[in-house]
């Protein structure tokens, strides 16, 4: 079993130790014995005692036999229960919605995309349709089943603290609505946490190290997984990656500026040029690396899905062309592996992701 951060036996960090030892379970799916937590978390043997005894008897762990011997008495493994648990992820952008619906573990059990979107109807109205379509995946768990809360990767600017869109491009009605209260109003008070689709997505990539998750959909932005952490930046706003000038005197973008990433990648695609789209991409993914040192680029969104490989090619061509040692400063590039699922998937972490490590927390 891998070692994670280091935990605490000071009282008031409970919550802190009780994640470090969900997530070491989550992550050995053969499951683990409490010497073997102890040991990786560097809390004392009474200490994980007490953890476990408080998520066996809330039914989040069970123990699942023995492990092999070593010379003494076998130790009793512990596993997570996926079934302990439930939460719903909402992917939402202009046009429409997918649905997912994943177990404790973040398994998907039920996905569907639905033609809801933030250009479809006036806000108060899109939240209703959401919060119907969140309560029919909630319908879909077993009887009796504990769901811990609502996900919601959404375009942004937003305020990932408050869930209050800020001037989406080209949606002025969204400007200033407070998506999380008005969906948690609906929902009963089930908790509802929203973040910007892109830093959604980006907490559906596994590893750490610097990674930026790529979007190219109706807009053009980005992700940043940055030493296991989503950076969100002073006001959660980080991220804006199709809002760089790369031609001073280029088209307008719905922003109000001149010649953006975004404005250029969309007067491409409007020629269905995707090799052009895609050099324009792989241009900001070389920005965005020469900025941030960042050790991967994980590529996403409806366009992407559309040519991957033209994307995914391109982008490392444009990264081998621009940056000034790539040999010493390699980039990997790759396409998300969750799909056009990512944002969904995504956002069950949001709900699942504070309970097993500290991969949302604010830089």
């Amino acid at each position: 079993m891998d070692a994670q951060p280091a935990g605490t036996n000071l009282t008031g960090l409970r919550d802190h130790n009780t994640a470090l030892v969900m997530g070491l379970l989550r992550a050995a799916p053969r499951g683990g014995s409490r010497v073997e937590l102890a040991a990786a978390t560097g809390l004392t043997p009474q200490a994980i005692s007490k953890i476990v005894a408080r998520l066996l008897a809330d039914g989040v762990v069970e123990e699942t036999g023995r492990g092999t011997s070593t010379g003494g008495k076998p130790r009793t493994l512990l596993r997570l229960r996926p079934e302990a648990g439930y939460a719903v992820g909402l992917a939402v952008d202009r046009a429409e919605t997918t649905v997912v619906l994943g177990d404790l573990a973040g398994v998907v059990r039920h996905e569907a995309t639905h033609p809801i979107g933030l250009a479809s109807a006036r806000p108060e109205r899109v939240v209703e349709l959401l919060a119907a379509e969140a309560r029919a995946a909630i319908d879909k768990t077993p009887h009796g089943s504990r769901v811990l809360g609502i996900g919601v990767g959404c375009r942004g600017p937003l305020d990932y603290a408050s869930g209050i869109l800020h001037r989406p491009a080209g949606l002025a009605s969204w400007n200033r609505f407070p998506l999380k209260d008005a969906l948690a109003e609906r929902l009963d008070g089930l908790p509802v946490h929203v973040d910007k689709d892109t830093n959604a997505a980006a907490l559906a990539l596994p590893g750490t190290g610097g990674t930026a998750y790529l979007h190219v959909a109706d807009g053009v932005g980005a992700g940043l997984l940055l030493d296991g952490a989503i950076y969100r930046g002073a006001r959660t706003n980080a991220g804006e990656f199709g809002h760089q000038v790369l031609q001073l005197d280029g088209p307008e973008c719905t922003c109000g500026q001149r010649g953006c990433l975004e404005a250029l990648c969309l007067a491409a695609l409007a020629d269905g040029d995707h090799h052009t789209t895609a050099r324009l991409l792989g241009t900001g993914a070389a920005n965005l690396v020469r900025l941030l040192d960042i050790d991967r680029i994980a590529l996403g969104g409806r366009v992407v899905s559309a040519e991957p490989e033209i994307y995914r090619n391109e982008v490392a061509a444009q990264l081998l062309a621009r940056l000034p040692e790539p040999d010493w400063q390699h980039v990997a590039v790759e396409l998300a592996p969750a799909g056009a699922a990512s944002i969904a998937v995504g956002a069950l972490e949001l709900v699942l992701g504070p309970l097993f490590s500290t991969r949302l927390a604010d830089r």
